[in-house]
Order: structure tokens, then C-alpha cells, then sequence
């Protein structure tokens, strides 16, 4: 699933939607659009597709709880999940992408807390001992097909990576963290999509109002 096809559906559909679905997905399509132009550098693709998954989930926070974003889009995905009846998602996760979360779970490298202990925040057996339970953790969802639970992990890694690119934690086009952005930028590239459909699939579901609405000058 592209732009091309989102595009075209949206432009069948989106009489139907409600303003706050018109604008999410226009501004997600907007940026999944430049993503895909992007082909040939991962570090812009990968954050132009965080981008329009940010424009299909985020709202308003108040300045004590921003902190709890990841908490945020775990919510958001249990919404998708529940209306994935199609289960585009969970095709995509157990058919295409098993040996490519593994891997994922095994990369310290997208794992906050290893960070945190580099930064003096954590011992080093404190960050080995969160790796190994997340990592049980995530085995016992992944064989059990857990969607909600998976989408939850994986993206808890993908938004280390996400802060690492957002906040010059790493070198454009580095050859030390090639491995990660590669594997992410599939990941993203192929769930971002879906999330964009399957919202546009059920325009009277409550997505919420976009925190930067559109203002006349």
C-alpha cells in the first residue's frame, strides 16, 4: 500500500470524514508522499514516515505528561488494532516482519535504557537486566501473536531511534547505526500505511482534534 492508493481513496472517500480525520490524514498522506520520495536516504525517510504517523495519533499533552508519549500511541494502537478488521496489521507483523522484530529486540542499540546507562543514569547491570526482561517479555507476545503488545515494543525501539535522529544523536547517513535505520525504515514504511488506511476505513470513530488546527490568517 502507497501513496498513490492512499491518495486516491481518500480523495472517494473523504466527503465522509469527519474535519479532524480530513486533516490528520491529509497531513499524514503529505508526509508519507515525501517519504517516498526519499528512497535513496533512510535517515530523511525515517523521519518523514515518524512524522505521518505523528499526524494520524497526536494530541495535546499537557507539559507534566509529555513524557508519557509512548503511553500515548500504546493507546492508539489498541484503537487501530480493534478496528483492523481486515487484519492488515497483524499479516504484516506475523507473515512479513517475525525475523525482523527479532532482530530488532536483540539491537541494544534502540534500547533507551542502554543510553541511559552511557549517560551515567543506570548501572550496567541495571540496563542488561531491563534488556533481558523486555526481551522475554516481547517473546512471550510474539508467540502468543499478541498484535497490541508487539506494536507497543517495536515502537517503544523505533522511538529511541526517532530521538536519536530528532535530537542530533546521530551522524546523517553514519555507517555506525545503518542496521537499525534500515530495519525501522522498513518496519515504519509498511505499518504507517495501514494505520492511515484503516483509520480512513472508519470515518465515524473519534480520532480527536489535531493540537495545530488550521488557522486563517
Amino acid at each position: 500500500m502507497n501513496y498513490s492508493e492512499l491518495k486516491e481513496y481518500q480523495r472517494a472517500h473523504r466527503d465522509n470524514f469527519h474535519p479532524n480525520l480530513s486533516l490528520r490524514t491529509h497531513r499524514a498522506l503529505s508526509w508519507l508522499n515525501r517519504a517516498e520520495q526519499a528512497q535513496d536516504d533512510l535517515d530523511a525517510k525515517f523521519i518523514f514516515l515518524w512524522i505521518s504517523f505523528n499526524a494520524c495519533y497526536s494530541v495535546d499533552l499537557d507539559q507534566q505528561y509529555r513524557e508519557l508519549e509512548t503511553v500515548q500511541f500504546n493507546q492508539f494502537f489498541e484503537k487501530i488494532e480493534s478496528l483492523d478488521a481486515e487484519k492488515l496489521i497483524y499479516k504484516q507483523l506475523w507473515q512479513t516482519f517475525p525475523s525482523t522484530i527479532r532482530v530488532l529486540l536483540d539491537n541494544r542499540y534502540v534500547f533507551q535504557p542502554f543510553w541511559d546507562f552511557h549517560n551515567g543514569r543506570v548501572t550496567a547491570s541495571g540496563w542488561t537486566e531491563r534488556f533481558k526482561k523486555a526481551k522475554a517479555k516481547a517473546g512471550y507476545a510474539l508467540a502468543n501473536q499478541d498484535t497490541v503488545e508487539v506494536l507497543s515494543v517495536v515502537f517503544n525501539r523505533l522511538y529511541t531511534l526517532r530521538n536519536q535522529l530528532m535530537h542530533g544523536g546521530a551522524t546523517w547517513n553514519s555507517g555506525a547505526n545503518r542496521d537499525q535505520v534500515r530495519e525501522c525504515t522498513k518496519l515504519l514504511g509498511t505499518l504507517v500505511p495501514l494505520v492511515i488506511y484503516i483509520m480512513m476505513q472508519h470515518p465515524e470513530t473519534l480520532w480527536g482534534d489535531a493540537y495545530y488546527p488550521v488557522v486563517d490568517s
